[in-house]
This record gives structure tokens, sequence and C-alpha cells, in this order.
């Protein structure tokens, strides 16, 4: 196996970064829209344990990255509690019924992830025998703040406006329904792993909505069990989109990386994992993907300033925010090639100098 990304991820000294990128399987390889195009809906694809295992692997080849993530969907969780939802294509999720009221939540029930998540489970084991030992598999779920915001807007918001005043208004409700998530989504990370996935990154895309002091009081303490134990079986990757407020709080998680945006400054976090309370953490990101739109000379430059900032130890290199769609695939192979191709700043200038 290609073991950088593990290699990495267990604080050994390693020849370079590992590299993958989030949203790798997508809209911007041709091959995935020719998969889309048979199959249909997203969902249809993601419900297809064979065309989902399919798409996953593609990017392994396309871009050359250091490890595949598993091609599902956040939402996956709240329709396993009894929360369907659609997709609607340009426009996204859409939840026919929301949760407003101890009604709504008592209608939710506990997940049994072989039995409401078992497509998922079955295209793990289809992409792990296909893989072959080639990379590594990352598996991955909402966290539960977002998972919240979702359940109770029912549908993509600019300031998640009627979930942050849930928080205050119904705190008993809000509470209550947040463990609810915590513990489907923690039935399902486990059940991942079971079925064999290398590593696990928990999105919690939303975070950047609520101030520190909120994320600390109401959602830490969940994010906190919902890590409890994971640890210990596989390394796992916390990214709160809009987080870096609260990077610090973050930070005394029980978990092995934390995955930052474009926005964070890289040599304050870089200090801040290196004197985090329970030992060094992994640091995941975080090229701002618009770079990515600019000619491979520039992407080259800006990747390797990103990683001169990182450092190469305890780094994991990728993108602050998933792929854009009409980012053209070769610009992605562009960024991959960059992290290969990286050598440290003192290196660059001797070979430079002479």
């Amino acid at each position: 196996m290609n073991d950088l990304m593990l290699r990495a991820l267990r604080g050994e000294v390693v020849e370079r970064p590992p590299v993958w990128m989030m949203r790798q399987a997508g809209r911007t390889l041709p091959e995935y829209r020719a998969v889309r195009a048979e199959v249909g809906g997203f969902k249809d694809l993601l419900m297809n344990p064979d065309r989902a295992a399919e798409v996953t692997l593609q990017p392994i080849d396309a871009y050359g990255v250091d490890a595949a993530i598993l091609f599902s969907d956040i939402l996956v969780v709240p329709e396993a509690m009894g929360l369907p939802y659609n997709l609607v294509e340009k426009v996204g999720p859409r939840f026919p019924e929301t949760i407003r009221s101890r009604s709504d939540l008592d209608r939710l029930h506990a997940v049994d992830p072989e039995r409401d998540l078992k497509y998922v489970l079955d295209a793990v084991r289809i992409i792990l025998r296909e893989l072959d030992g080639r990379v590594p598999l990352i598996g991955f779920a909402g966290a539960p703040w977002t998972l919240f915001c979702y359940m109770v807007e029912g549908k993509g918001s600019k300031d998640w406006a009627l979930a942050r005043r849930m928080l205050w208004e119904e705190p008993a409700l809000s509470d209550a329904l947040l463990a609810a998530i915590t513990a489907a989504t923690k039935s399902y990370v486990h059940a991942q792993i079971d079925a064999g996935v290398h590593l696990v990154q928990l999105f919690d895309s939303w975070a950047g909505s609520l101030s520190r002091d909120l994320y600390v009081q109401r959602i830490l303490p969940h994010m906190q069990d919902l890590l409890e134990g994971l640890q210990d079986r596989v390394p796992v990757t916390v990214f709160a989109k809009g987080g870096s407020h609260f990077l610090g709080d973050l930070a005394t998680l029980p978990c092995t990386t934390l995955g930052l945006d474009w926005q964070t400054d890289r040599r304050w976090a870089r200090d801040l994992a290196n004197n985090a309370p329970g030992g060094p953490k992994v640091l995941q990101g975080n090229l701002d993907p618009s770079v990515l739109y600019a000619n491979p000379g520039t992407i080259r430059a800006e990747t390797h300033r990103m990683i001169d900032e990182l450092g190469i130890h305890r780094t994991i290199a990728n993108l602050g925010h998933g792929l854009y769609p009409d980012i053209p695939a070769d610009h992605g192979r562009a960024f991959v090639q960059a992290v290969k191709e990286y050598v440290p700043a003192t290196e660059r200038e001797t070979t430079t100098s002479a």
C-alpha cells in the first residue's frame, strides 16, 4: 500500500506531505460525468454501491492522489433517522419535513447502520476489494451541528438563523436533537470502520455560523461524545469550516488532525497544533480552491508556499474546501503534482543560487 498518508498521520518523518482533495470524486472529472449520465441523479448514484465504488476510485488514477474518499453524502444520516431528503439539481438539498418540536423529534428513530445504511457499507467493502491496498480509504460523516442545521431548516441557508434561534429558544429540544444526531453518527462511523475504512473525517461545514462561546458551550460536548473512542480505532480528522475562531478549542478534542479552511493563518495554526493539550496535531489543508482557476505555474507556486508555511511533517496537503465543479481537471492534477514535486524553501534557494 501507498501508506504515506498513514505514516504522516502517525507523526512519522515523511519524504513529502500526502495529498488528496475534498470533492475529488465529482463533476471536475469527465469519467464521473459519464457515470452520472448513465445512473441519473446524485442520490441514485450514491445509493448504488457498485457505481459509488467506481466514482470513489476514479480520482486515484485521474489525479494521482494518496488516498480515496468514500463517495457519499453527509445527509444520509438524517435520512436513516427517518427524515428523508431530496437533492434538487443546481438548488441543493430539500427536506419535506423538518424538526421544530418535540413531536417532530419523537418521529426519529435510532440508526442501525447495517439495516439503514447498508448501501454505504456495501460500497465501502467493494471499494476496499477493488483498491487492493493501493491507497487508504477515508470514511466520513457530517458533524452534529451541520446535520442539525439541515434537519431544522430543511434546506441551505446563508446564516442558519432558524437553527441558531432554536439553540436559544428551545435549549432542551436542541440538545436532545443534537444528542440523537450524535448517537446516530457515532454508530455510522463505527460501522464504516468495521467495514474497513482506514481513517475518518468529520465535516462541520457550518461551524462558522456560530460564535466561539456558543459552539464551545453547546456543540463541543457533542463533538467530544462523538469522537470518544474513535481515535483508538483509526485516525480522525475534524474539519470545521469557518471555525478558526475556536480552533484552539477544537484542538482539545480527541482527534488526530485539524482540517483548515483557506481563511486560516497557517503559521498560527501550526504553532497551535504543535502545542495542543493532548500532544501535537496533524494539520490538513488549506489552499484556497479558487487558486486552481489560475495557470499551472501559479498553482505550483501557491501550493509550495502553503507547504512552506505548514511544514512537511504532520501535514496533509489539501484544499481549504472542496473542489469547485468547473475547475479544470488538469488544474487539480497540477495541484497534486506540485505537492509531489515540493522541495523545502532552503533547498530551492540553494539550487537557485548554484
